[in-house]
C-alpha cells in the first residue's frame, strides 16, 4: 500500500480509520528506512510483523515473483513445492553470481539487497562484540572448515611457492582436515603445559618458521575458542611473529563472537601485527542453522579476493536466518545474551567445583579459557580403564549432550597423521578430564540438570566398580573391561 492506494481507501472506508493504518504501516517503514540508511543492527528488536513486511518486499523484488515474468532460461527461479517456497519466503535466487558471491543479480534486486544487508549488519555486530578495527565481512554458505579452507586457497595465488601451514594444535578435526583439503601440508606444534592449561609454544613456532623459510609457509593457522583445558592462542605474540616474517595469519574463531576475551585478542592481535583473516561461525554464536560462517578482516581487498574465490552462487539459507535473528533480537538484544552466558559461566563454574570436590576430583585452572571448562577424572581413571568412557555413555543416555569425556592415551590418524593423545590437544597431559561450556543461549536450568545427572552418574559409576571389586577376580574382569554392568544400569535408571 503506497500512499496513492490509502487515498483510494478513504473512498471505501472512513478517512480516519484509513490514516491510521497508513500511520501503524508508516512505523514500520520507518524501521526499514532506517536500516537501509545506516547498514547497522537496529539498537531494539523488530517484530515479527515488520520482519516478514520487509521479506516480503524484498521478494517481490525478484524476476521469479514478477506478475508478468516469462522465464526461458535454466536458472528461473522455480520451485515445485509451494511449502519449500515458503520456507525461503520465495527468495529463491540465492546470492552472488557465478564469478564473486558478493555480486549483484539482476535477476535478483530483493537478494541482492539481502545480501548485501546481512554482510552491513553482521558487520556491524562485530564491531560492537570488540572487534572495533575491522574493515569487512561476509557471510558464506559453508560451516567454519569449508571457509577455512576457502582462506588459504585464497592465500595459494598470493604465495605459490608455499607448502606449509603452521598450526598450534588443537583437536578439532575440521579445522585440520580444512588446510589438507586446500592442499597443504600442516606443521603441527605441540603445546606447552602452564599449570593445568595448554598454551601456545612460541619459541616452537618461530623455530618452525626459521627451519623452514619463511616462503615456503602458506600462513600461520591459530585458533581462539577451544575446549579446556586449551585456552585460545597467544594472538598478539603470534601477529608479531606473522609481521615480523611477513607471513600470512588466519584466526579460526568458531565460537568466539560470544566471547569479548577472544574477540579482543584478535582486535589486538591486528593492532600490533598481522591477522589477514578470521572466520567464525554462524550456528555456534548466532543460534541459527547449521551452514553458514563469517569470514571477517582487516583489509577489504584481501576480503573481497576471498568472496571471489567462491565458485559459482550459493544459497542465501545462511544469509536470511542471520539477518531475520538479528533483526528479531536487535543490538541489545544480542548484548544482553553475550551478558547471560559470561554470568552464568561463572555458575556453571562454580557448580562444576563443588561437584568435583564431593566426588575427589578437582575442576582444573584454566583462567585464559572464557567458555569451557574442565573437570578431572583421576578417580575414574584409576578405578578402571574404561570408566572414563562409560561415564560419555552415560551422560549422553540421559540427555546430557555436548559434555564431552577426554580420557587418556587415545590416539586418531586424520589424512595420514596420527595424533597422540588425542580429544586432549596434547601427548602429555596428565589427567582425563570431562568438558562443558558456557556458551550462548545455555541457562541455569541446563547448568543444575547437567550437575544433577552428572552427579547421579558418577554415584552409579562407582557403586558398579565398587562392586566389582568385591566380585571374583573373572567377573571383576567382565566389569572393567566389557562395562556390562555400566550398560545395564542405563536401562535401570530412568532420567532425573
Amino acid at each position: 500500500m503506497n500512499s496513492e492506494n490509502f487515498t483510494l481507501s478513504e473512498r471505501i472506508v472512513s478517512t480516519s480509520y484509513i490514516r491510521q493504518g497508513s500511520q501503524a504501516r508508516r512505523s514500520h517503514e520507518q524501521l526499514i528506512r532506517h536500516l537501509l540508511e545506516q547498514g547497522k543492527c537496529p539498537e531494539e528488536g523488530w517484530s515479527e510483523s515488520t520482519i516478514e513486511l520487509f521479506l516480503h518486499e524484498l521478494a517481490v523484488m525478484d524476476s521469479n515473483n514478477f506478475l508478468g515474468n516469462c522465464g526461458v532460461g535454466e536458472r528461473e527461479g522455480r520451485v515445485v513445492s509451494s511449502l519449500v517456497a515458503r520456507r525461503h519466503y520465495r527468495l529463491i535466487h540465492g546470492i552472488g553470481r557465478s564469478g564473486d558471491i558478493a555480486a549483484i543479480q539482476p535477476k535478483a534486486a530483493g537478494s541482492s539487497l539481502l545480501n548485501k544487508l546481512t554482510n552491513s549488519v553482521v558487520l556491524d555486530i562485530l564491531k560492537r562484540t570488540g572487534v572495533r578495527s575491522v574493515v569487512s565481512c561476509f557471510v558464506v554458505p559453508m560451516a567454519t572448515g569449508m571457509s577455512l579452507t576457502l582462506c588459504f586457497l585464497t592465500l595459494r595465488h598470493r604465495r605459490p611457492k608455499a607448502q606449509y601451514i603452521i598450526w598450534p594444535r588443537i583437536d578439532q578435526k575440521s579445522c585440520f582436515k580444512a588446510m589438507i583439503t586446500a592442499g597443504f601440508e600442516p606443521v603441527v606444534v605441540e603445546n606447552i603445559l602452564e599449570g593445568d592449561e595448554l598454551r601456545t609454544d612460541l619459541e616452537a613456532v618461530e623455530h618452525k618458521i626459521k627451519d623452514l623459510g619463511a616462503e615456503s609457509i602458506l600462513c600461520v593457522h591459530s585458533t581462539t575458542s577451544c575446549f579446556a583445558p586449551r585456552v585460545p592462542d597467544r594472538l598478539e605474540e603470534l601477529a608479531s611473529l606473522c609481521a615480523k616474517y611477513n607471513i600470512p595469519h588466519i584466526v579460526n574463531n568458531a565460537y568466539g563472537v560470544q566471547s569479548s576475551k577472544c574477540m579482543h585478542l584478535i582486535e589486538q592481535g591486528a593492532r600490533v601485527g598481522r591477522i589477514d583473516a578470521f572466520v567464525q561461525s554462524l550456528d555456534k554464536n548466532f543460534m541459527v542453522p547449521v551452514g553458514g560462517a563469517i569470514i571477517a578482516g582487516f583489509d577489504e581487498a584481501f576480503i573481497q579476493e576471498i568472496s571471489k574465490m567462491y565458485p559459482g552462487r550459493a544459497s542465501a539459507s545462511p544469509s536470511l536466518d542471520v539477518l531475520i535473528t538479528l533483526l528479531s533480537l536487535g543490538a541489545s538484544g544480542y548484548k544482553k545474551l553475550l551478558s547471560e552466558r559470561k554470568e552464568i559461566y561463572f555458575f556453571l563454574a562454580q557448580e562444576l567445583k563443588s561437584l568435583a570436590s564431593a566426588h575427589g576430583e578437582r575442576l582444573l585452572h584454566t583462567p585464559h579459557n572464557p567458555i569451557s571448562l574442565a573437570m578431572s577424572l583421576d578417580g575414574l581413571q584409576a578405578d578402571s580403564d574404561k570408566a572414563v568412557t562409560q561415564l560419555g555413555s552415560m551422560l549422553f543416555t540421559r540427555q546430557v549432550s555436548g559434555a564431552r569425556v577426554v580420557p587418556l592415551g587415545k590416539e586418531q590418524t586424520i589424512s595420514g597423521h596420527t595424533f597422540h593423545g588425542f580429544m586432549s590437544h596434547s601427548e602429555i597431559y596428565p589427567c582425563p578430564y570431562l568438558n562443558a561450556a558456557s556458551a550462548v543461549g545455555i541457562t541455569q536450568e541446563d547448568v543444575r540438570l547437567c550437575i544433577k545427572r552428572l552427579d547421579k552418574c558418577l554415584k552409579t559409576l562407582r557403586k558398579e566398580l565398587n562392586v566389582a571389586k568385591s566380585s571374583s577376580p573373572v567377573r571383576a574382569n567382565e566389569l572393567r573391561f566389557q562395562g556390562t554392568c555400566s550398560f545395564t544400569s542405563l536401562v535401570l535408571f530412568p532420567l532425573l
